[in-house]
Order: structure tokens, then sequence, then C-alpha cells
């Protein structure tokens, strides 16, 4: 191959991996406002760990990172080693990342399903104002119910009777309407609730989180899938230079 042909395969190899480096920064800034501003809503259903993707984000993010570095110095050094390890371990990424894709998409499926159900089950047996620590589903719940000015998945009466008060139609206090809000105002049948349910909601809150999950995994593989060729056309150029006597490698 001509001095030019090999010049511009590493051009576009540190262009394709500068704009894999760009997209790692914005995965990773994804990834930390997810743990951030909605951390503890994956406890609304602990049976769907996956649902919880935020350090995932984040690790996808930290190793799109450092892969993307050592792809432009050993792009810059000429270094077979560092290429070879970039290539692959970006494999390896990329077969993981279709088939955690495909996973989500069928429990995307599946959740769809048994969402409502799930949720009406935890709020009768695992809803514990008792309960201590951050983020517990108490916690969650009254997040969601201030926030989204609802009560309960399907209705208000879903509090109705339930593990934490079996004898007694009480709603949490964060069912009351702001005006009326007190200390045990959930307990009071003359306060003023949210009638309507929280489903709808929290079922788009999660398929939104599994849509992020399959635009962030598609924008990186195309990169990835890029990122591979041009790596193993960089490969085979390296090693023809080398046996033509025209390649200088600082590996």
């Amino acid at each position: 191959m001509s001095t030019n042909g090999y010049t511009c395969i590493r051009l576009v190899f540190c262009w394709i991996n500068i704009i894999f480096w760009v997209s790692a920064c914005v995965v990773l800034g994804i990834g930390l406002w997810l743990r951030i501003a909605h951390e503890g809503y994956a406890t609304l259903v602990p049976q769907y760990p996956f649902l919880d993707v935020d350090a995932l984000i984040i690790a996808l993010g930290i190793l799109a990172f450092i892969f993307s570095f050592l792809a432009c110095c050993g792009s810059w050094y000429q270094s077979r080693c560092m290429l070879f390890t970039y290539f692959s371990m970006v494999l390896f990424i990329f077969v993981v990342e279709i088939t955690l894709g495909t996973v989500a998409y069928f429990f995307r499926e599946d959740l769809k399903h048994t969402l409502s159900e799930e949720l009406r089950l935890g709020i009768i047996h695992h809803y514990n104002l008792t309960s201590t620590g951050m983020n517990t589903l108490a916690d969650v719940w009254d997040d969601i119910q201030s926030k989204f000015g609802c009560c309960g998945v399907e209705s208000y009466e879903d509090w109705y009777f339930i593990d934490a008060w079996p004898s007694a139609r009480w709603v949490p206090d964060s069912c009351c309407l702001p005006a009326y809000y007190d200390y045990n105002c959930g307990k009071s049948r003359d306060t003023p609730i949210y009638l309507q349910g929280c489903y709808r909601q929290i079922n788009n809150f999660f398929m939104k989180r599994l849509d992020l999950i399959g635009f962030i995994g598609i924008k990186i593989a195309v990169v990835q899938l890029y990122g591979l060729i041009s790596s193993s056309l960089l490969l085979c150029t390296m090693k023809h230079r080398k046996l033509s006597n025209t390649y200088k490698s600082y590996s």
C-alpha cells in the first residue's frame, strides 16, 4: 500500500476514535445523570435488575473512553500490540452489547405484561414505613406520587389493606393534594387525595430507560463497527509494511 493510503487509514481511524471518545463522554454523562436524578427507582421491581442501568451505562462510558484513547495512541505510535488489544476488547464489548440488546428487547415485552401486577405486589408486601436507609421503597413511591400527582398503581385503592396497615383504608401522605398536605394526612378520610394511579407514568419511565439503552447501544455499536473495520485494515497494513521493511514501531 502507498504511503498516502496508509496515512489516510490512520487519519480515518483516529477521527473515528475521536468521535468514539466524545460519545463515551456523552454516555458517561447520561449514566451519571441517571444515577443522580433517578437513583432507587429500580427498587420498584427488584426482580428486573437490568432496569437499574446506571452502573452499566457508566461502565460502558469509562471503557469506551479508555479504548478510544488506547486506539489513538496505537495509531500515533504505530503499535500493533495496542491496536490488537483495542480490536480484541472492542470486539468482545460489541458481542456483549448485541447480546444485552437482545435480552433487553425480550424483557421489554415481558415487562409490559407484568409491570402492573408486580408494582401492586410490591405495595402490598414490601412497602414499609419503618425501613431505614436511602432510596427505600417508601421513599421512591413518595417521590413518584409527589412528582407525577398520582396515587397507587391503578388507583388510590391499591393502598387499602396492605401489609403495612392490614386493617385500614389509608394511603401514604404523598397521595394528599399539596394544599392539604400534612403529617398523617393520608390516614384521614376527609383529606383530598390524588385519584389517578401511577402506572402509566411508571411504565413510561421504564420504557424510556430501555429505549435509552437501545439508542446508546446502537450508536456505540455503529462507531465500534467502523473502529473494528479500520483497526483491522490498519493492522494488516502495518504487517505488510513490516514485511516490506517500510514500517517503524514504537511498541
